[in-house]
Formats: structure tokens, sequence, C-alpha cells
């Protein structure tokens, strides 16, 4: 099965080839002989009935600094001319974000969009792992100060983070004794709309924040993210370090709970973050990370079960 895949991302030019999720499904998509194009979120046109976009055909290779080639551009009607759209742009889940959910979504029927654009849009990462409360710390969610401090009383320390954040950006500590509390609450205030995320410390981050990567619902791997030194943040664009990880019974239970749901709501590729082996923080639906360190551990073929999947609902 050849197919005719168009990636909706940032520049390649941007592109780290080192751990870059959406190169290693590029690189391994155009080895099965998949013909890929390029194109920016900010191209998608909708006239008549007609999703198009101005495109590039792309061809990828493992070599830093000359990683990609691109042919003539050409305008793509994304329901005739193409068989998957990969929605793999950076987040903020933002307006412009959601807007595009919307415009993909009038091709469903069509062409494939991966992850599904109207599950996309129902679950930014913050908020959808409220369904499954049952295995998250404590969290609030709000822009009342006065919440906040109570909180705080009840669970010292605490955690903020903007809601619709990504990559561990602008996520702050603050310690038991209130300090600066007001002060951040007001920055995050004035700087964005919506409510916050709070939760309390987590002393266990030091042991790992563990991404696991679903593919159509089932397990593909997972690494153990650890902060590096002077922080408490362990993401790897915050200078954390992954090491090679085993699913604890509790991680394996929150797994087989959405699994199921992740399959039904067509988020093919997902991954989620648990902190000491038991405390669910997020769900990444909107252009999830992580599989080149997970492979470079476990020896596995993340891309290629993600195209399996993909080539499985294309029949």
């Amino acid at each position: 099965m050849s197919l005719k895949i168009a990636v909706q991302m940032d520049p390649m030019e941007s592109v780290n080839i080192a751990g870059d999720s959406s190169f290693a499904l590029m690189i391994a998509a155009q080895k099965r002989g998949h013909q890929l194009y390029h194109y920016d979120v900010k191209g998608l046109t909708y006239l008549g009935g007609k999703l198009t976009t101005p495109a590039r055909p792309v061809t990828v290779q493992q070599v830093e600094g000359d990683h990609f080639s691109f042919g003539d551009p050409v305008k793509l009607d994304l329901a005739k001319d193409i068989d998957v759209v990969l929605m793999r742009q950076d987040p903020p889940f933002d307006v412009g974000y959601i807007t595009a959910t919307h415009l993909l979504e009038r091709i469903e029927g069509e062409t494939l969009v991966v992850n599904n654009p109207v599950s996309v849009r129902n679950a930014p990462e913050k908020v959808y792992v409220l369904d499954y409360a049952e295995y998250m710390p404590p969290t609030l969610v709000t822009r009342d100060i006065d919440e906040v401090r109570a909180f705080q009383a009840e669970h010292g320390g605490i955690v903020v983070k903007p809601l619709h954040g990504n990559g561990g950006k602008a996520i702050f500590l603050v310690p038991e004794d209130g300090s600066n509390l007001s002060a951040l609450f007001e920055v995050f205030n004035q700087t964005w709309p919506e409510p916050h995320m709070v939760q309390p410390f987590l002393p266990e981050v030091q042991e790992g924040d563990k991404r696991i990567v679903l593919v159509d619902g089932e397990v593909a791997g997972a690494i153990n993210r650890k902060p590096g030194k002077g922080e408490f943040r362990s993401n790897l664009a915050q200078g954390g370090y992954a090491e090679a990880a085993e699913l604890t019974e509790r991680e394996k239970e929150i797994c087989a709970a959405m699994g199921p749901d992740l399959k039904r709501l067509g988020m093919i590729f997902v991954g989620i973050d648990v902190i000491g082996g038991k405390w669910l923080t997020e769900i990444n639906v909107t252009s999830p990370t992580g599989i080149v360190a997970i492979d470079a551990f476990n020896g596995t073929d993340t891309a290629g079960m993600i195209l399996d999947a993909i080539e499985r609902r294309l029949g």
C-alpha cells in the first residue's frame, strides 16, 4: 500500500532530527514507499467545500544539516489528493490550533487525519486528563487566588501550570510558605485568559516523570525522564534526561483504563505522563513526542507501529 501523506508541521529547518517524533514518522513512512508532503497550518484554505493548502513534496534523510529536500510547490486538495494528514505542528493549543481542527474535520470520511481532529479539539492535554481524575494527584483549575491559597494550605508546596502550555514551559514551583504566589498569579492572570492548573508538588518527580506512548490504545513503550541539575521539571526540552523504563502495575492499570477510549476516538498516537509510577498528569494528543528515545532504549519501532495502525484503518 503506497500512501500520499501530508504532514502539517513546523518548518523543516527547525527540526531536531536526533529526537523529533514527526521526523521519525517521516523517515519510517518514506522507507515504506509512501509519498510525503510538507505544509504549514497557516496555509489551510477553505472554499466551495474544498480544503486546500500550498505544500511541497519532501524527501528526508538522517543527515544532520542536510536532512530534507523539497520538490516543486503544489496546491493540494486535502480530500482528493491525500490519503493521510499527520497533524503534527507543536502546541500551544490556541484558537489557531482549534480552527485547524474545525477545517480538517471537513475532510472526515475522505482523508484520515491523525489524530482525529474532533477528538484532539475536545482533548487538550491538561483538560482531557480530568476524565481520569481517579489516577491524578489533587488538582485545582482556577483563576481565583483565594482558591489557590486554600489549596496550598491543605497541600503545602504547589506547582502552577498554564492550562494549555507545552514542553514544560512556564511551570512554577511555589514553596509551602507561599512566597511570591500573589505576584505569580497576577502574571498568570494577565498572560492567559483561561484558568490555570494547580497541583501539589510531588517529590516523586525526582524519581522520574514517565512518558508512556500508546498506539491505537495499546502500550508501545515508555521512557523515564528525570530532572537535570537544579531543575524540578523533567521535560527533555527543559534539560531533563531519559532512561529506560518498565511500567508499574498502576501504570498498566491507567493504560488499560484509557486504551479503549483512545482507540474509539481515533487517537492513534498518544503520550501520557505519569509521575512516581502512580500519578497521571497529562494525556498528550496534539503532537506527542518521545518515540525516538523509547526506540533507542527498547530496540522497538514505534513509528512503524503508528504506520501499521494507520494502514489498518485505511484497510
